[in-house]
């Protein structure tokens, strides 16, 4: 039986998470109309409303329209999702993009959606750093709750694939392409955890059909990929040119190599637990993740296709990684 076609909203939607939602919505045929400033025109032939979310008197353009479903893909303030529900309180259901950093627990391996959330004041100065994010996203989660009738969260961990110009994923497969001795991390064991935007695109737009709620962990399953399998899958199609050199740590550290920001994914000693979120739920609700080489390829042939001018936000520059190898080599000589 065909499936009902339906008539969806995205904020957003031209960018990377939204942009992979709007063309699996676009594939199975459903009604999308986008509402965003336009900055970005990578799509077509469908209804596209120009406007900053918060801009009152853009949002007035929503206002009495009826959506099946409105799906938020940038909303970081809880005032964003009271005005946006405000202006579309017809509408019945509504998909808030949020993330994992809402859980209070930093360290402790297991987290599910059970695990406590972080909470922060209202009343906290809008400013997006590593200690107020999770705590608005939660607020944003609160507000869409009682704002609107029927409300779905989903709460992605890193999210990897083409288009994605944060470079955290990106940074491995492209770096391995070219070559010569990378330095990786000595721990090899460490979990790394993303999903592939595509795969969050598909379970999205699966709950959209099903108009489903409450809230989902979207990530590979825990203990699936590694650092180990990362850095090996990456030099399947690399010639033989290439060496990982495995690093200690703890002179990674003394050589003021930044987790994340250097080395994208490497969180030292057990912080690592960090990438241990269970994705049982989403996974018992139809998720579906692809092979780890599917996104390293295509996440590889998109940065290959950048100008070569671009300037990535993540990964260590080749200058700073041979500096640190050159010392690291003279260490092992002592």
């Amino acid at each position: 039986m065909e499936k009902k076609k339906r008539n969806i909203l995205v904020i957003g939607g031209t960018g990377f998470v939204g942009r992979h939602i709007v063309e699996e919505a676009l594939d199975r045929n459903h009604f999308v109309t986008l509402f965003n400033r336009g900055t970005n025109n990578c799509f077509s032939g469908i209804n596209h409303i120009k406007g900053d979310r918060d801009n009152p008197e853009d949002l007035h353009k929503l206002s009495g329209r009826f959506f099946d479903s409105i799906i938020d893909t940038c909303g970081y303030y809880p005032r964003q999702i009271q005005s946006l529900t405000k202006v579309l309180n017809n509408s019945s259901h509504y998909v808030f993009i949020s993330s994992i950093g809402a859980y209070s627990d930093k360290v402790n391996a297991f987290r599910d959606e059970s695990t406590a959330l972080t909470k922060i004041s209202p009343d906290t100065p809008e400013a997006l750093t590593n200690e107020t994010y999770g705590g608005f996203k939660v607020l944003c989660e609160e507000a869409a709750q009682q704002q609107m009738p029927q409300t779905l969260i989903l709460r992605p961990g890193i999210v990897a694939g083409p288009f994605d110009t944060t470079d955290r994923f990106t940074y491995w497969p492209y770096r391995i392409a070219h070559g010569g001795n990378i330095l990786v991390p000595n721990n090899p064991a460490q979990p790394v955890q993303f999903i592939d935007a595509r795969d969050l695109a598909s379970f999205t737009l699966n709950m959209v059909e099903k108009k489903e709620t409450g809230a989902f962990n979207l990530v590979n399953t825990p203990g699936m990929v590694t650092l180990k399998l990362l850095v090996e899958d990456s030099l399947k199609p690399v010639s033989d040119n290439s060496k990982i050199i495995w690093v200690d740590e703890d002179f990674l550290v003394s050589c003021e190599i930044q987790p994340w920001q250097d080395l994208p994914f490497w969180v030292p000693g057990k912080a690592s637990d960090l990438m241990l979120t269970s994705n049982a739920k989403a996974l018992k609700a139809g998720l579906s993740i692809r092979p780890l080489c599917a996104t390293l390829q295509d996440t590889l042939n998109w940065r290959l296709s950048l100008p070569e001018d671009y300037e990535p936000r993540a990964g260590l520059t080749r200058e700073k990684e041979q500096q640190t190898l050159e010392k690291w080599f003279q260490c092992q000589l002592k």
